[in-house]
């Protein structure tokens, strides 16, 4: 009987043990996870960063698209799992410069003027066409000689980019898509493979990925391609008119 009893005492204790450990274990790859996490997206426990908010071209006053609105609630849900603030600003009210506190800033040029800019300092070897009525180059992307055009809902694309001012400091995330659902799929992808983008490019790296939205009509933001890491091209000056 002392010797069952001595059994499920030790029994109960080396369970104890292991279940303590895997905890601890857990714990430490949580805390370790969280802090790539927040490295990458420079959003540190309790820090503030800036939500930039465009406006939808087809509607009168300053609202934002649906898709807009969805990209912006992700984007929210990543912030509040670093332990981060954020502070929403529109485009048109963004009067900051950048590397003090990482800024999402989402939208294309012809709806975001921060995204505007941001393009012509930081990514000067793309060129957007934001005149939308125009066929069949209208919102296209012409990156490194190569024209990317829309063909809506069925084939879109987006740039996700992560950049930094040439003297460093928090980071600039961009999403500058030719329809605001593309927008909200360059979101999602970026909180699903933050990881993978962390590991290829480092915690601190720059880069500027092209990606392709397939059939968004039927699936939404969710069939999403990379055609190209575009970050050479699309930092290189424009190549001069001839």
């Amino acid at each position: 009987m002392n010797d069952d009893v001595r059994n499920i005492v030790l029994g109960l204790t080396a369970s104890g043990i292991s279940g303590a450990a895997g905890w601890f274990v857990r714990t430490l790859l949580w805390r370790r996870q969280l802090r790539r996490k927040q490295t990458f997206f420079g959003l540190p426990g309790g820090s503030e960063c800036l939500l930039v908010v465009n406006q939808d071209p087809s509607a009168s006053g300053h609202s934002v698209s649906r898709y807009d609105t969805f990209a912006l609630l992700e984007l929210s849900a990543l912030i509040k799992e670093c332990g981060a603030n954020a502070d929403i600003v529109a485009h048109d009210a963004a009067r900051q410069g950048f590397g003090t506190r990482t800024e999402f800033c989402v939208g294309g040029p012809a709806s975001n003027h921060r995204t505007e800019a941001h393009l012509r300092a930081l990514l000067p070897g793309v060129e957007v066409n934001t005149d939308y009525e125009s066929v069949p180059d209208g919102g296209a992307f012409t990156i490194g000689g190569q024209t990317y055009r829309m063909d809506k809902g069925r084939v879109e694309y987006v740039l996700l980019a992560r950049l930094t001012a040439p003297a460093g400091g928090r980071p600039v995330f961009l999403s500058s898509g030719q329809r605001g659902i593309t927008n909200q799929a360059a979101i999602r992808y970026l909180a699903r493979h933050h990881a993978r983008l962390a590991r290829r490019h480092g915690l601190d790296g720059t880069f500027c990925l092209l990606l392709k939205v397939i059939g968004s009509d039927v699936y939404g933001p969710d069939m999403v391609e990379l055609v190209a890491d575009v970050t050479t091209a699309a930092t290189a000056d424009a190549a001069p008119p001839r």
